[in-house]
């Protein structure tokens, strides 16, 4: 595809052959060409026992040091292989660098080097679709313009226009500031052009999730530096903050490590006698006006009331809860998603509320998080009949802290050992207090 570029297949990776010849002082292909490729990693191996500390301190500084002399070279690396199983089953039986061969396969200083796990199993396969019916150029012109683009650097676009958010290391924010320089080269090559605010937010979303799937394998084997996966951005000084997640550890009916976007919590209903513990997402968004509506049609009876009463605490302690906003002057959408065969999402004022506020203060809530607990107009904490009920619900749907009233500490005793060492019970004793736990402190 390109005279720029180098395949290596599996088998021996030599030292002499990558890096320098110290025989003869020739310099090795990461100095040859720009791009040096192995294809089906698994199989590569390097002939020398330090050959994969060498290719770490290369990919780390772009040097390498071989006897006396430090080389400096330009060629990136491109790792490349298959899984023997579907995604899901690998994120089951190890992590997504199982490709790799043994002596990197676990090697976290190794990972953290990587800039960007693509998906190969999101890329299309090549098919007659995919090809123009139109003139074209040869291959040549396509990769003499991506070779000259090298020597040029985009990620200055996101000064001023893209905050990254505190989960990110030194190295992640390096890596990517590098994608999305890439990224910035394929969509806009002439470097005069400017760069619309959208198509910026893609070029960071892209490479954020590139670079987080880099780290949630470091997570899965055990790294303490990698548990704060959380990767954020905010565009401009007064921006939202937004979560970046990977597809494949997102689940549609089920509670994740992630912050929710603003105004959207996750719920459980203690139920009823007709009816068991149900989980919810309650979304809300905000806007000029007045009032608050229900977007859902026929919405059930008990969340109706459940918002009306929501509503009134919020016009009722706004000063405690959202500051010098007034709510008032605000109009509230508020939809509700249903993920248990419970439907009517009785007693859920307290989730409710701290949406309608998260919504209106622009903060999310904290990721892992399954909020319980009614409440009346005249403010009081209403009391849950079943909270061990609850709190097995909560961690059967994926929750890490399950938020309820203080007055079920006492019928917590009951709770079994193994769900007590699987899931943190974070009590309050009022709206404002569960408020101040929740918040999501970005």
């Amino acid at each position: 595809m390109s005279p720029y570029a180098h395949l290596v297949s599996g088998g021996k990776a030599t030292v002499a052959r990558m890096f320098v010849n110290m025989a003869n002082g020739q310099r090795g292909l990461v100095c040859q060409y720009d791009v040096v490729c192995f294809d089906e990693v698994s199989g590569v191996s390097f002939d020398q026992r330090d050959g994969v500390n060498i290719m770490k301190g290369y990919m780390e500084s772009g040097e390498f040091s071989r006897g006396r002399e430090s080389i400096r070279a330009d060629g990136s690396t491109v790792l490349v292989g298959n899984f023997e199983v579907d995604v899901q089953h690998q994120q089951r039986i190890g992590h997504l660098f199982g490709a790799l061969p043994p002596e990197m396969r676990n090697d976290t200083a190794l990972m953290d080097r990587i800039h960007s796990y693509l998906p190969g199993w999101d890329i299309p396969k090549v098919s007659r679709d995919l090809f123009t019916d139109h003139f074209g150029l040869v291959s040549d012109v396509l990769a003499e313009t991506f070779s000259r683009l090298r020597s040029q650097a985009r990620s200055g676009a996101l000064h001023g226009h893209v905050h990254l958010g505190g989960a990110l290391s030194g190295r992640d924010t390096n890596a990517v500031g590098k994608t999305v320089s890439g990224l910035l080269k394929l969509l806009y090559p002439d470097a005069s052009q400017e760069v619309p605010d959208d198509d910026l937010e893609w070029a960071v979303r892209l490479a954020l999730g590139c670079r987080r799937r880099v780290k949630e394998q470091q997570k899965r084997i055990g790294t303490a530096e990698s548990r704060n996966t959380q990767f954020s951005y905010s565009m401009g000084l007064d921006g939202v903050e937004k979560f970046v997640a990977t597809p494949e550890l997102q689940s549609e009916d089920s509670i994740g490590p992630d912050p929710l976007s603003h105004g959207q919590v996750w719920a459980i209903s203690p139920g009823g006698p007709d009816e068991t513990v149900g989980l919810y997402r309650i979304e809300v968004n905000e806007g000029p006006g007045g009032g608050v509506r229900i977007l859902n049609q026929s919405p059930p009876a008990p969340f109706r009331e459940s918002v009306r009463i929501a509503e009134q605490n919020l016009y009722a302690r706004g000063a405690e809860l959202v500051g010098d906003r007034n709510p008032r002057e605000h109009e509230f959408t508020v939809q509700l998603r249903s993920f248990d065969a419970a439907k009517s999402a009785d007693h859920t004022e307290v989730p409710v509320l701290l949406a309608l506020a998260s919504a209106l203060l622009g903060k999310p809530l904290k990721g892992g998080l399954a909020v319980v607990g009614g409440i009346n107009l005249g403010g009081s904490i209403e009391p849950v009949h079943n909270p061990v009920d609850v709190v097995e619900h909560a961690l059967s749907k994926g929750a890490s802290t399950t938020v309820m009233p203080v007055s079920c500490r006492r019928q917590l005793v009951d709770l079994s050992d193994d769900v007590a060492t699987k899931v943190q019970i974070l009590f309050y004793s009022d709206a404002a207090d569960a408020l101040r736990k929740v918040l999501h402190e970005g």
